[in-house]
């Protein structure tokens, strides 16, 4: 008969983790006597990250003894206290590999059903001072699991554990886990997990992923990373010519690039952008920018559209320097701000100034299907008449489509510019006028343009009423976030020398050095906004395209990220290299 050890609980708390705070509830500590478990979570504890954990689906965490003496030996620890490992009910005779998501158990006066595996998080790192913990977990098969309380009552120490009924397919914790975690994701398995009902919904969502990608083929783990696009046309950078230039505005020129051999260019996928590698000098070293793809995605050549910067290099050498017939060396098409594949949704492009560029190859590419009655609204800001990139084109368009509604708003209408020949509004894009345009909340928007413009525009959609799962944002540059940003910038201390690492969304270009970790520690240290979770290349919250250069893992990620793609919570680069960060 299985048996309740100890209850353990912990609130949240703030922790000093080389020189930042981290406030986490993993410090778990027993308690005596009898504990409520309640729907949520046990009396007296808490959680910090409400992402990850607790909530109806985590309420309680369990860890298994058998799993503490298996630790104790294999990292040679003295034994450790119960609630090392962040769980509730440190349990005596519930294996991970024997425990089956959907089992139910009675403990004390209480009804538990296991829903998932514990989602593995840096903190258990902090907690046993093992980097590779997360990772480790993982590999050896003893990552813990949540259960949800299906009847409220009280817990104690030495309380044996009933078990009343077994899950269905028996997909025990351990055979779920490497399922989304491991390398391998055989279809079969994943049907059976998304059959389970007892399964967590995160986990469904996940596995459930997997089956969409596999279907479309691509090579990531779809469900641990969103960025599930086909793998680049090309590694790195290869050299296109430019076969024309055009003026497009007072400080917008347009660069058509094409392949040398004339062959066409794979297509991107309409919202996408190229990183070129510009020439600044015969001494200098080249300078990563990134350009939005502005042209129609079927044409077989690459067109860009770049604004003259106040002191910026890259738009210098563009504007001033670079003729027809030069070369350019170039990326792949990148970037996850991309058109959804549900034509039926209404949609609303949104651009203001150069933010026209990645909106009008959307605009392209859904003029080219059939639109039926799903509508479409163009809605663009500029300043004047001279500053309107793409006008004469735009209108062009869509005078060949009467369904779409479009608006052009101009802030400062010269005297020749003509209300209802050259814009239709004088002002700025906000929600006053989308309520005007009668813009239907559930429409899929695409926003693109200058920071600031973006987060007043996001703001008013979410208290509008729009999800945001249909606000879709494209900036370079400074990143977008809620709340003070601190734009990146060099560490305080870089070194003169070592490899060139560039966040290219950024535009920013550092040099390594060893006493970094990782590349994560190193865009932390810059002030570049990445996402991350287990820092030990299990979770692919970190995943990020690698656009040129070579890295090397420690630890080897569990699960390898996608063809040009890395892990960069465990990732050290091996010479130069540029991020697509």
């Amino acid at each position: 008969m299985a048996r309740l050890l100890s209850v353990n609980v912990g609130v949240p708390k703030d922790i000093v983790v080389n020189g930042a705070v981290v406030r986490t509830a993993i410090w778990k500590e027993p308690v005596k006597g009898r504990v409520m478990a309640r729907r949520m979570n046990l009396d007296g504890d808490g959680q910090a990250d409400l992402i990850g954990h607790g909530g109806e689906q985590r309420a309680v965490l369990v860890y298994q003894s058998a799993s503490y003496l298996y630790w104790e030996r294999f990292l040679g620890r003295a034994p450790m206290p119960m609630g090392q490992f962040g769980e509730n009910l440190t349990v005596e005779g519930m294996p991970d590999n024997e425990v089956c998501i959907g089992d139910r158990y009675r403990i004390g006066r209480a009804v538990f059903e296991v829903s998932q595996p514990r989602v593995t998080c840096h903190k258990l790192a902090l907690r046993l001072d093992q980097r590779d913990m997360p990772s480790l977990v993982v590999r050896h098969s003893r990552p813990g699991f949540y259960m949800r309380v299906i009847e409220e009552g009280d817990v104690g120490a030495g309380d044996e554990i009933e078990k009343l009924a077994s899950g269905l397919h028996s997909m025990s914790v351990a055979a779920i886990d490497i399922l989304l975690y491991g390398s391998r994701h055989p279809a079969d398995e994943l049907r059976k997990a998304l059959d389970i009902p007892a399964l967590s919904m995160g986990w469904r969502s996940s596995f459930q992923a997997l089956l969409e990608a596999q279907d479309k083929g691509s090579l990531s783990n779809a469900g641990l990373t969103s960025n599930n696009l086909a793998a680049p046309a090309w590694s790195g950078f290869r050299p296109l010519r430019v076969i024309a230039t055009k003026k497009e505005s007072a400080d917008v020129r347009t660069i058509e690039l094409a392949s040398p051999d004339a062959s066409p260019l794979p297509a991107p996928a309409p919202g996408q952008y190229l990183v070129l590698r510009i020439p600044t000098g015969r001494n200098a070293s080249p300078i990563i920018r990134c350009y939005s793809l502005s042209g129609n995605p079927d044409a077989g050549t690459y067109r860009i559209s770049a604004k003259r910067e106040l002191n910026g290099l890259g738009s210098a050498y563009l504007h001033d320097q670079l003729s027809a017939g030069d070369m350019l060396e170039v990326s792949s098409p990148r970037g996850s701000f991309t058109l959804s594949a549900n034509v039926a949704t209404p949609l609303v492009l949104i651009s203001a100034g150069i933010g026209a560029t990645p909106v009008l190859a959307m605009l392209y590419s859904v003029l080219k299907g059939p639109q039926g009655k799903t509508p479409i609204w163009w809605i663009h800001g500029a300043r004047d008449g001279l500053h309107h990139s793409f006008a004469s084109e735009t209108r062009a368009l869509l005078d060949a489509e009467p369904a779409v509604r479009r608006c052009i708003v101009y802030s400062r209408p010269r005297s020749d510019d003509e209300i209802g020949r050259d814009f239709d509004e004088v002002g700025h894009v906000d929600l006053k006028l989308l309520e005007k345009l009668n813009v239907l909340k559930n429409a899929n928007f695409y926003l693109c343009g200058p920071v600031g413009f973006l987060a007043s525009l996001r703001e008013e959609l979410r208290d509008w009423g729009v999800a945001d799962q249909l606000i879709h944002i494209e900036t370079f540059g400074t990143a977008l976030q809620s709340g003070p940003t601190t734009s990146p910038h060099p560490p305080s201390d870089q070194p003169d020398s070592g490899p060139s690492i560039t966040f290219v969304n950024s535009n920013l270009t550092v040099r390594w050095d060893d006493r970094y970790g990782s590349l994560l520690e190193l865009a932390e240290q810059c002030s570049v906004p990445v996402s991350w979770s287990c820092r030990s290349g299990v979770c692919h919250r970190c995943e990020t395209a690698v656009i040129g250069g070579n890295i090397q893992y420690a630890p080897e990620p569990i699960d390898p990220p996608s063809r040009d793609a890395a892990l960069i919570c465990c990732a050290r680069p091996l010479g130069d290299v540029q991020l697509d960060l």
